[in-house]
């Protein structure tokens, strides 16, 4: 309820008779839109006792207020703010309309963010969806994570997660991805080495910001995740691009950069690259291995989708051989089960990750500390690792036939080359067919997909993106592929 003591002023001793003071207080407020059309006023017994004033009083306001239309009465609600409220009559009311505090810019400058790709927020809209490649939130162990999360809620141990806790997040979790990382990557760390965070963004956005200063130099992929491209100019840092080819990133053309100066920081993805979906050969990751020891070259090496591997065993990370300390791993669970579920992480020395969790603190205090040991009982009860060898089959088969049939129905259209894990394919459409026109005509028949705009900047237009095959199952594959086979 408003503060209608604080709002309204009441003089006893002024000429104008209370009831007229009351009413004509409450039409300024309706006019200002502190009160809305349709908001509920208190009773006449209520306000009575807010203004301190007789009911009989605020009876005849509410009177005064009925007639010319502001108010109504409704049975069971009470008195009601009109919908359709009057013309503003001068001869009685004279105070000139304004617009709401927030209706227009700030009264002071401030920094703004770059501008965020939007168009994808519109995708729930739609019957089908081609997004970046995404899990199937359908298969996700959700009903596990529901029990263990409702098992832990109502036992004794809920009061210390209702506490704080560390910022590193719970030892239990970081524990067992010690384990699991240890297994799957071969990485030799501790608990001490990791940093949970509210998805791999955020663990990026934490890294880069304690290792650039504005005006450093980045070098990214071309073309590269566009959201890391924009957390890094959002920090001042200037982006290097280098080539993409089918065997990664160009090491040689870092190795000729690192000659002539020694840049702020690397960004790379050394599988499933983003968008492309390549993989960084084994003798080009020798190669930056030694590059980053002879200039002690930071580098964030993003594996976000590291456990779905289809045609061949995985190399292992950057980070797992002995990098000297300069890389920082990050990697996400939410690729593994649900883009709702939010958890990343990032492996570093453990000095920095001390200093990261005080950052993470002042954007973030704590993560959901009862989500994060739901999560730890999980990987403890093995429920994780078979859910991503359920998940990787599962994948697999989704990625052949998507392949097979744009191979079979797309051919003319778009060139692509199947991923050797991930869950997309990145597919350029050629020249005479631009991606905004084919999403548009899309759209007409219940698709959505992105327009390309994200992966093309200044006069290099990819008109390409990546089609997400994990998240659709068989019909919606085969559906997807002929909307776009009519709409080509």
């Amino acid at each position: 309820m408003l503060p209608f003591q604080t709002l309204l002023t009441i003089n006893k001793e002024a000429a104008m008779p209370v009831y007229q003071q009351i009413a004509n207080g409450l039409v300024r407020l309706i006019r200002d839109g502190v009160i809305k059309p349709g908001a509920a006023l208190p009773g006449s017994r209520e306000m009575a006792l807010l203004l301190q004033v007789h009911r009989k009083t605020i009876v005849a306001a509410y009177q005064e207020l009925f007639t010319q239309d502001w108010i109504e009465t409704i049975p069971r609600k009470g008195v009601i703010v009109s919908q359709r409220l009057p013309e503003i009559k001068p001869r009685t009311f004279k105070a000139a309309a304004r617009l709401p505090a927030y209706a227009g810019s700030t009264g002071f400058a401030y920094q703004k963010p770059r501008a965020m790709p939007s168009a994808a927020a519109r995708a729930g809209e739609f019957r089908l969806a081609i997004n970046d490649g995404f899990p199937d939130y359908r298969i996700a162990p959700i009903d596990l994570l529901v029990r263990e999360y409702r098992s832990l809620f109502h036992s004794p141990a809920i009061k210390r997660y209702a506490m704080y806790g560390s910022s590193a997040g719970p030892l239990s979790l970081r524990n067992e991805l010690v384990q699991f990382l240890t297994d799957s990557r071969g990485l030799n760390i501790g608990p001490n080495n990791l940093l949970l965070t509210h998805g791999a963004q955020m663990a990026i956005y934490i890294a880069a910001s304690m290792i650039l200063k504005p005006g450093a130099t980045v070098l990214t992929g071309d073309p590269n995740y566009f959201l890391a491209d924009m957390t890094f100019q959002q920090l001042g840092a200037k982006l290097v691009r280098i080539p993409m080819d089918g065997h990664g990133m160009d090491v040689e053309a870092i190795a000729r950069i690192c000659k002539r100066k020694k840049p702020d920081l690397l960004y790379i993805i050394p599988h499933h690259h983003h968008p492309t979906t390549v993989t960084l050969s084994a003798d080009r990751r020798m190669q930056l291995l030694e590059l980053i020891h002879q200039y002690r070259l930071p580098v964030i090496e993003d594996d976000y989708d590291y456990d779905f591997h289809y045609s061949s065993g995985p190399i292992l990370p950057l980070a797992s051989a002995d990098h000297g300390g300069n890389v920082i791993y990050i990697g996400s669970l939410t690729k593994s089960l649900a883009t709702f579920m939010r958890v990343g992480y990032m492996v570093a020395p453990e000095q920095f990750i001390q200093d990261a969790s005080v950052l993470r603190r002042l954007i973030d205090i704590r993560s959901d500390n009862v989500l994060e040991e739901t999560l730890a009982l999980l990987f403890r009860n093995g429920d994780i690792q078979r859910h991503l060898k359920k998940s990787v089959k599962l994948y697999h088969e989704r990625r052949d036939l998507l392949c097979q049939l744009m191979e079979k129905e797309l051919n003319g259209l778009v060139t692509f080359r199947p991923p050797a894990g991930g869950m997309a394919v990145w597919t350029r459409f050629h020249k005479k067919h631009p991606l905004p026109a084919i999403a548009a005509r899309a759209a007409t028949h219940g698709l959505f997909m992105a327009d390309g705009s994200n992966y093309s900047y200044g006069s290099h237009n990819h008109n390409a993106l990546r089609i997400g095959f994990a998240s659709l199952n068989e019909k919606e594959i085969r559906e997807v592929v002929a909307i776009l086979k009519k709409v080509g």
